[in-house]
């Protein structure tokens, strides 16, 4: 009985395969022209390693540039830069007729890392199963530069003829943030006047689903200041077995409590208050009302508390400062003689760096010396709410998701907008990619988004450029 169970389990095993493989040639076939060779695009992008360990952004680069080269776009019109060593940098211009100034479209083909033996599947291979594609860079930031290419790409095949240049840039070490290969940082000193905009659209918004559903469609128009800081104790030392009142751990720690305690002060700015006077209507209950007390000019404190107390909300309320890595100690029976905590803190646009130094300062206490290190040389201002940019997003948002409000908002984390920013050059965080905010992997393990989502979402690019390019 068992061997007759294992030969028709055998039997069944190509059926199963033939299945599977019958049901992913319907898949494609119900796929677009467009579609299919989006996809064929998105998938070779994610395939390539562009991790700052082992990867390579040249080559990624290299690959959209024969994407574009292929959709009809001449040698003149795409040129891959690499001022870095497996740093590569794509920019490519759709000529228009003039008579606006450009539009930018902004997208880094860096990904974090991501250690294979700690995903469910290879990482760089891209998974499609059960209505999911994942992988590394399946959405930060790989979906929206490969959105880019095929949509350009599509235009050019179409005869497009737009009122202004359309500028594609596919930029390097935005994950690692200010570094000399960051490609925004290194185009705007470098090579200013290819990437030069009347304003541009970049990564940091986004959909979010709620069980499943269009909840809400999020444009990013400012986003916080990176401010590295590391608290250092120093001390002689001396073996374990006689130990003194002085130690730099425990010095450090009480530091580090006292940092836990503290709250930078709640100073709300318009791209916040917008954030919750419209997210509001979204919520139920105690969240519904906090929010809309929120969009005060002056807030309840008990309001503040309790959103104080959410991570995904405490942000857009105030400074924040946090410690995420200790490094103390050199030997298991010695007295450490120097021990080390990295603060990372996100500013508020407008916040004054020397009184976040002094706070600092004064929470570490006179034992402790303090390092700050700051990302950027000037403040990056929000984007004004434009009704030529944010007029054609909530039109093509609601042609596609109707019902679902378009809500502009203050990115709590940072992303190469800033750059732009602060040279004069307004950018838009928005993508019309749709996940549930909470699971999403980005960063983490098991990075993914919805197949129709993304689909969904490359429809929305391709009608919101053409709009904002007449």
């Amino acid at each position: 009985m068992y061997g007759q169970a294992m030969r028709m389990k055998r039997a069944a095993l190509p059926f199963a395969a033939a299945l599977a493989l019958f049901a992913a040639q319907a898949d494609a076939a119900d796929l677009t022209a467009q579609q299919q060779l989006f996809r064929s695009i998105y998938q070779e992008l994610v395939e390539i390693n562009t991790t700052d360990s082992e990867g390579d952004t040249t080559v990624a680069a290299q690959a959209m540039h024969k994407r574009l080269l292929d959709a009809g776009f001449t040698a003149a019109e795409v040129e891959v830069i690499t001022p870095f060593p497996r740093k590569g940098n794509l920019v490519a211009r759709y000529k228009g007729s003039g008579a606006k100034k450009p539009l930018l479209l902004l997208a880094h083909i860096d990904v974090v890392e991501a250690k294979r033996s700690d995903w469910k599947t290879d990482p760089f291979k891209l998974q499609e199963k059960d209505g999911t594609f994942t992988a590394r860079g399946s959405i930060d930031d790989k979906a929206m530069a490969s959105i880019f290419v095929s949509v350009l790409g599509q235009l050019k095949k179409e005869g497009f003829a737009p009122n202004r240049d359309i500028v594609l840039a596919l930029t390097a070490d935005e994950e690692k943030g200010d570094t000399p290969a960051n490609g925004a940082s290194w185009l705007l000193k470098n090579r200013r006047a290819w990437v030069e905009a009347e304003f541009g659209i970049n990564e940091g918004g986004r959909g979010e689903l709620k069980d499943g559903k269009p909840l809400s469609h999020i444009v990013q128009i400012a986003e916080k200041t990176y401010v590295q800081a590391e608290f250092e104790a120093t001390g002689p030392g001396g073996h374990s077995a006689r130990p003194t009142v002085d130690n730099t751990i425990y010095d450090l720690a009480e530091a580090l409590t006292r940092l836990r305690q503290y709250q930078f002060p709640v100073r709300l700015n318009d791209a916040a208050r917008l954030y919750f006077e419209r997210s509001a209507a979204l919520q139920s209950g105690q969240m519904a009302s906090d929010m809309r007390e929120m969009a005060k000019a002056s807030p309840a404190p008990e309001a503040i508390d309790r959103l104080s107390k959410v991570s995904s909300i405490v942000g857009l309320l105030r400074t924040t400062c946090v410690a995420t890595m200790l490094n103390a100690g050199h030997a298991p029976n010695a007295l450490a003689q120097s021990a080390k905590a990295s603060v990372n803190c996100r500013m508020l646009p407008d916040e004054d760096l020397g009184f976040v130094a002094r706070k600092l300062t004064e929470i570490a206490g006179p034992k402790l010396k303090v390092t700050l290190t700051r990302e950027g040389e000037a403040t990056a201002p929000a984007s004004p709410l434009r009704p030529d940019v944010i007029g054609p997003i909530e039109a093509v948002s609601a042609e596609l998701w109707p019902g679902v409000p378009v809500i502009p908002t203050m990115g709590v984390s940072t992303t190469d907008s800033r750059h732009f920013r602060e040279v004069g050059i307004p950018m838009y965080g928005v993508s019309g990619l749709f996940a549930d905010p909470l699971n999403t992997g980005v960063h983490g393990l098991n990075e993914h988004i919805g197949v129709q989502q993304l689909y969904d979402g490359r429809e929305f690019m391709y009608r919101l450029i053409k709009r904002l390019a007449q």
